[in-house]
């Protein structure tokens, strides 16, 4: 069992979520995930560590109520519940070094798996730039956590709402041609997202690292959900990663194969799991 110590709504359909989890915050590191299990009717999902308390033995989740189970944890569990388990550190922790300059950049949830890595990189004495990028303001999600660990920080907005008009690679684009010097970009997001920042700092031969954790399932490897090409090989992104090297992963393959069965989630999130159009 795991009590939720606290629940917030950060944006619409949203949720923090400060977890009791000992354990697991005792070891994780920056770029872990866990399995989370709300119940013993639920499925497993994964979640990324999106913040960590050692002395307190607190975890940070943030979900986004996509799904049934994501919604039911969301909208049905309160402060001081119980979640029945979680499991983890899963997932190779992210590389720690001091590379110099890092540019993270993060769309819409992917800003809170990005935060303790950025944290971790300006605490060893990394230049930390920041990008966050959302459809609107309202969407934007820990931009004065994300300030205080960060020398610079961009926001874009695809309606302009907040920060400026445009895309999370617009102001890295621009840096880049500007000559700024940047050892490592760090993105998570929306896979699309992650493929155009790629296919922006490849011809500057920036090293890139993507992280996957939204397309993973089950967190074991078994299920092949989120099998992706890197570099002509197939990797599982809950085993062997969630960190790749982006120029190196098939995003065009990675799109297709979201795209396979995005039909059956919206007929089987409309009717909650329970009826048996989709088999039909």
């Amino acid at each position: 069992m795991a009590k939720i110590i606290r629940k917030l709504i950060l944006a619409p359909a949203i949720y923090e979520l400060i977890v009791e989890a000992p354990m697991v915050a005792h070891k994780c590191q920056p770029g872990q995930f866990v399995i989370v299990r709300t119940d013993e009717y639920s499925e497993r999902i994964p979640l990324t560590i999106a913040d960590f308390e050692r002395n307190n033995g607190y975890i940070t989740l943030i979900v986004q109520a996509v799904g049934n189970t994501t919604r039911h944890l969301c909208e049905t569990f309160n402060t001081g519940d119980n979640i029945l388990d979680i499991v983890g550190p899963l997932g190779h922790p992210s590389v720690m070094k001091k590379f110099g300059t890092v540019a993270v950049v993060g769309g819409g949830i992917g800003v809170a798996p990005i935060f303790p890595i950025a944290r971790a990189y300006h605490e060893i004495g990394n230049k930390v730039i920041t990008i966050i990028g959302a459809r609107s303001r309202e969407l934007i999600i820990w931009q004065e956590k994300m300030a205080a660990i960060s020398d610079v920080i961009f926001i874009t907005t695809d309606d302009g709402s907040a920060g400026r008009k445009g895309f999370v690679t617009d102001p890295l684009r621009e840096m880049l041609v500007a000559g700024e010097k940047i050892d490592l970009v760090l993105t998570v997001g929306p896979v699309i997202m992650m493929k155009n920042v790629a296919a922006v700092t490849a011809p500057f031969n920036v090293p890139t690292t993507a992280s996957l954790n939204a397309i993973m399932v089950d967190g074991t490897g078994m299920c092949g959900g989120c099998r992706v090409m890197v570099d002509g090989k197939n990797k599982f992104a809950c085993v062997d990663g969630p960190e790749f090297d982006a120029h190196k992963v098939d995003f065009q393959n990675l799109v297709m194969r979201q795209q396979m069965y995005r039909n059956q989630e919206a007929i089987e999130y409309s009717c909650g799991g329970n009826c048996k159009c989709v088999e039909e």
